[in-house]
């Protein structure tokens, strides 16, 4: 995607942004091109996640802005800042309008990429995320959105030395108290994210709307099943269990677990499929009709408590009510005798809830996926 398609996205009047870690990437080209080819660019081109690509073919890739872009004076050391304004289009979110940059040194002479967070970067204090406790909140996939685009860079100029990467957010410490990081232990600034490089707009009328329209359609090509997935990775898991179902049968539904259902179910579709992670899996399970991390808290004790009915003992139950997420929490539960018991229960009960916003006249199977891809429950 380049510049100009990119502002033609405004056509269905809501307009994508990019995520921190797209921006984060940008500012390291930005510097990377100074130092290798002595002059900043205006806009750097950066490839998106995921990496490597889900169809095999290559990475899409959209052209960001540079607000600025300077050489630094860290002695003999080679060192440039890049410099890039987070856009979350008609999605503004806590980050929208943050200066993300990252400073860049040529050091080591191995072909290495270190990555590091600096000021306004939260640093992971507790278990349970996808980052080791200790290190930067950055993700694992700009980790490899970053990485990828330095490699790239450096074979366009012939560079085989070592390259360290900085990222900063000056305002990251003030922006973090309008999000859940604290929380979830992650002290200091925002956190670096982003699982495909660009953020949809998520207005809840447009989204809902989307989600009407995608049944309407799925329903006027002849289809009677429809399959729910709470995001793409979730979607192309759950389409590999119904391989014969043509992909209009399945509609993202996001957060939006009981407009969704009760949808499907005024719209006339005489089976449904849910597929989703271990996280979505327990707020579905307490009933949550709208389940998005920054508005609905995971119940903890309510899911040390079902732990403990599935076979779980004390000490685990305990672990569990002491958990941070979802995924420590499953973290805790794996590999137990009694974990697929406990998966198994919970994907019952997240059964229950949706065909209670079907109105029980449609049924429904949940399937649940693990994060490396396999699915060990299905109720």
């Amino acid at each position: 995607m380049n510049a100009t398609e990119y502002e033609a996205s405004r056509a269905d009047g809501l307009r994508e942004g990019f995520t921190t870690g797209t921006a984060a990437t940008a500012a390291a080209v930005a510097a990377l091109h100074l130092l290798l080819g002595g002059t900043g660019p205006e806009v750097v081109n950066v490839p998106l996640p995921p990496f490597p690509p889900d169809d095999g073919n290559e990475n899409s890739r959209l052209d960001i802005p540079i607000v600025n872009c300077f050489v630094a004076d860290e002695g003999e050391i080679p060192s440039a800042t890049g410099q890039v304004i987070k856009d979350g289009g008609d999605d503004p979110d806590a980050t929208h309008g943050a200066l993300i940059q990252a400073r860049v040194r040529l050091a080591g002479a191995d072909g290495t990429v270190t990555l590091d967070g600096g000021e306004g970067v939260g640093r992971v204090t507790l278990p349970g995320l996808p980052v080791p406790v200790g290190e930067a909140a950055i993700n694992p996939e700009p980790r490899k959105q970053i990485a990828a685009a330095v490699r790239e860079l450096c074979v366009r100029y012939g560079y085989t030395g070592g390259v360290e990467v900085l990222v900063s957010v000056p305002d990251g410490a003030e922006r973090a108290k309008n999000t859940m990081n604290a929380r979830l232990g992650i002290m200091g600034g925002i956190s670096i994210l982003g699982t495909r490089g660009t953020v949809r707009p998520f207005s809840h009328s447009a989204w809902m709307a989307t989600i009407a329209q995608g049944l309407d359609v799925a329903r006027a090509a002849g289809c009677e099943c429809i399959g729910f997935s709470t995001g793409r990775r979730s979607e192309r898991l759950l389409m590999a269990q119904y391989p014969e179902w043509p992909q209009l049968a399945f509609v993202q539904a996001a957060d939006f677990a009981a407009f969704s259902l009760e949808q499907a179910a005024a719209k006339g579709f005489t089976k449904i499929a849910w597929g989703c992670f271990f996280g979505k899996l327990v707020k579905l399970a307490q009933g949550h009709a709208y389940t998005h991390a920054q508005t609905v808290d995971l119940d903890f004790s309510l899911l040390a408590d079902w732990c403990r009915e599935a076979g779980a003992p004390d000490d685990i139950a305990v672990q569990v009510r002491n958990a941070n997420t979802a995924r420590q929490a499953l973290e805790i539960i794996d590999n137990g005798t009694y974990m697929q018991d406990i998966v198994v229960a919970i994907a019952r009960r997240a059964k229950q809830k949706a065909m209670h916003w079907t109105g029980g006249t449609v049924a429904v199977t949940v399937h649940v996926f693990d994060f490396d891809g396999r699915q060990f429950a299905v109720a």
